[in-house]
């Protein structure tokens, strides 16, 4: 994907995207903590007898330091929260940026991202709660509890989207427009949120014996570091969409939504191959639920680029 941005885009162009991406919040700032949170010892096992990983920069074994950063009397801040918090106003500062470029108010995306908190906090706890109903039937008091943990991403993306409908509608702005701005933050930010898997030692793969994995305290073991996974891949998928839309403010390419159809293509192709990784799947019978949703994710991508770029017609739009 690297590859593909380089060939897009000029060097005025990787310019101005450095300017898209120099705002206050920046993620090496966000991260200059987390060094002191990897456990880079000797990793030991079969694969030892033929290769010395003390000498090998895959030797990552990461080890969460804990869930509180510090607790003062009954007040405790956690990473999780403070990482999304960060990926919030940085996704915002982003989307506001992006939004300028495209002569679109700032404003209303500052606006937008009021409706998309309101509406993606209870929607990711609703959709964890729907597929894991069983455990919270027998104490429905626990579903308000969204402190103690239980939220799915996929269920933050349906209530933003339907949110952001509902938005463009009563401002008479394209939806389609809007989700164009929105996508690249959307995929920085859940870059930065899944780090919050990592402090919260959750939503781990199955056990590994790769040089790099995470150990689980609580298991004594090692296992696929799959919110690193993840992670990396949303930063993949925010340098395409971000290569895509500074070329578009240069050129005039593409057409409205297409960024958006390709995070839900690219996001959906690696959320696909990672989920198959996890152990904590929220299931639907047998299937794996994120899996499902990824492939219709995909599904829409593909079939709106179809009817974009094949059948040469525009998107159906609220405004």
């Amino acid at each position: 994907m690297p590859l593909l941005v380089g060939q897009l885009l000029t060097v005025n162009e990787l310019d101005m995207l450095a300017e898209f991406l120099n705002f206050p919040l920046g993620v090496a700032n966000l991260f200059v903590t987390l060094p002191a949170s990897l456990d880079l010892t000797t990793i030991l096992g079969a694969y030892s007898d033929w290769f010395d990983f003390t000498r090998s920069p895959l030797a990552w074994t990461f080890v969460s330091p804990g869930e509180e950063i510090f607790q003062v009397g009954g007040f405790r801040l956690k990473w999780y929260g403070v990482l999304i918090a960060s990926a919030v106003l940085i996704g915002v500062n982003l989307s506001m940026r992006l939004a300028k470029s495209r002569q679109v108010d700032p404003e209303a995306i500052a606006d937008l991202a009021i409706w998309l908190i309101l509406a993606a906090i209870p929607s990711a706890r609703l959709y964890y709660v729907a597929f894991q109903w069983p455990t919270y039937a027998r104490d429905p008091a626990q579903i308000i509890k969204i402190w103690e943990g239980g939220i799915a991403i996929y269920g933050a993306i349906i209530g933003g989207t339907i949110a952001a409908i509902i938005f463009a509608k009563l401002k008479q702005i394209s939806f389609w427009q809007l989700a164009d701005i929105v996508a690249p933050s959307l995929a920085l930010g859940q870059a930065i949120g899944r780090w919050g898997n990592f402090f919260n030692s959750e939503a781990y793969g199955s056990r590994t014996d790769l040089p790099w994995r995470l150990y689980i305290p609580r298991e004594a073991n090692y296992f696929h570091p799959t919110f690193l996974y993840e992670s990396l891949w949303n930063l993949l998928v925010f340098t395409l969409l971000m290569g895509l839309f500074v070329a578009d403010t240069r050129h005039h390419r593409l057409k409205t939504g297409s960024i958006f159809l390709v995070y839900l293509i690219a996001y959906g192709v690696g959320r696909f191959g990672i989920e198959g990784l996890r152990t904590d799947s929220l299931m639907w019978g047998a299937l794996r639920i994120s899996q499902v949703v990824s492939l219709v994710g995909i599904a829409i991508g593909s079939l709106g680029l179809l009817w974009l770029y094949v059948r040469q017609r525009q998107l159906p739009d609220v405004a």
